[in-house]
């Protein structure tokens, strides 16, 4: 539509103007590389020129409190994060895990940071955050540490987004304040003793069952414990493992028989080979379910009767404290392993983690791994 009868107030920083069809007078400034438009809806000119220079008064206020931007909103660079993420890791990251950063920027970090402007996400701003979270709802229990961790390494991919197109200039610091150094934490495991009663305590469980459907239950559960102790893998890693993904091999370099298992995780697909304990176990969940190539071994994840028999066998917290999960079993997998002396590379590829994260959380606590030979030395007499 064309303009007309155009008129200036506060010293041509306001425009008021007709279109062309409306009555209504429109004002319009430009601030922060903007141009900004409003209707005034009325048709009397005095009235509009008062209208005007109140929205134009607000507009100047906004600016100097850092509320009027003209730069990416914390949701708009959000919104570019989630599209290159789901895009350029493609197959490379577990479906879940990019589920999960689409979760908590929609539950909790849109609403709380959405209608900043980018560059307003500072570390006092991501403090309040924190505080938000652990204090914000009564009724709800504050977030755990590693909840909390995941939030802020999502924020954290948010912001190199920004970095990445320019919008932003550096990361601001989000570690946290007040707080020194986190204690090493060694995960729960069974020890071997441990370990040996609670398969003990799930097969006597399957003797117990009241029924076919509750002993097939029992059966699924004996079988998952000894096929995760004897592999490594994660308990999200066994619930996607389908029959096809397992193949019964003989091993050329042991001449042992062996599963080799393809693995979708968290870091995508990755493969393993098993202890022949395992062998015995998946040949038992093959026979019973006689399964097509894509059902999974695992269709049901068996933690209350997990923590059941945990709590009658008195080993659900550790000495240390350590609340033992399904999870436990990967522990209890590789420090058997470091106890039997292999070789902690090839337990971190076998297992798709990191030496270093091995060293940290495992090997620090088992005594096997000190050599007293190296610690008892002493310099020879004169």
């Amino acid at each position: 539509m064309t303009e007309s009868a155009i008129h200036e107030i506060l010293g041509g920083k306001v425009r008021l103007y007709q279109r062309k069809n409306s009555r209504f007078w429109q004002c319009s400034t430009f601030l922060e590389g903007k141009k900004r438009r409003a209707s005034t809806k009325t048709d009397s000119l005095a009235q509009a020129k008062d209208f005007a220079e109140d929205w134009y008064l607000t507009l100047r206020n906004k600016r100097i409190r850092g509320e009027l931007l003209s730069e990416k909103t914390f949701a708009q660079v959000a919104d570019k994060f989630l599209q290159e993420y789901v895009v350029m890791t493609d197959g490379e990251r577990n479906k879940d895990y990019v589920r999960g950063h689409k979760a908590r920027l929609h539950n909790h970090l849109i609403p709380f940071f959405g209608e900043k402007g980018i560059s307003q996400v500072n570390a006092g701003l991501v403090q309040d955050y924190r505080m938000y979270r652990l204090q914000g709802d009564p009724n709800y229990k504050p977030p755990s540490r590693s909840t909390m961790h995941h939030e802020i390494v999502t924020l954290r991919q948010v912001l190199k987004t920004a970095i990445r197109h320019g919008w932003l200039d550096a990361l601001p610091d989000m570690s946290v304040p007040y707080r020194a150094s986190n204690k090493v934490s060694h995960r729960g495991w069974f020890s071997p003793e441990e370990y040996k009663r609670l398969y003990t305590a799930t097969r006597e469980n399957i003797k117990k069952a009241g029924n076919s459907y509750h002993r097939g239950l029992a059966e699924q559960l004996h079988d998952k414990i000894l096929f995760m102790a004897n592999t490594g893998i994660r308990p999200d890693e066994a619930n996607l493992l389908e029959y096809r993904d397992v193949e019964i091999v003989e091993d050329e370099a042991s001449g042992q028989t062996i599963l080799e298992i393809e693995v979708r995780g968290k870091r995508g697909v990755g493969y393993c080979k098993s202890m022949p304990s395992a062998v015995r176990p998946f040949e038992r969940l093959v026979k019973r379910n006689e399964p097509e190539p894509t059902d999974r071994l695992f269709p049901h994840d068996h933690k209350k009767q997990f923590n059941r028999i945990l709590n009658e066998l008195g080993l659900k917290i550790d000495r240390q404290g350590n609340r033992r999960t399904l999870y436990s079993l990967r522990h209890s997998y590789i420090s058997f392993r470091l106890l039997e002396g292999a070789d902690i590379y090839q337990i971190a590829k076998n297992c798709r983690t990191s030496v270093e994260m091995i060293e940290k959380h495992y090997a620090v606590h088992l005594k096997n791994s000190l050599d007293a030979t190296a610690i008892n030395t002493r310099k020879p007499r004169r």
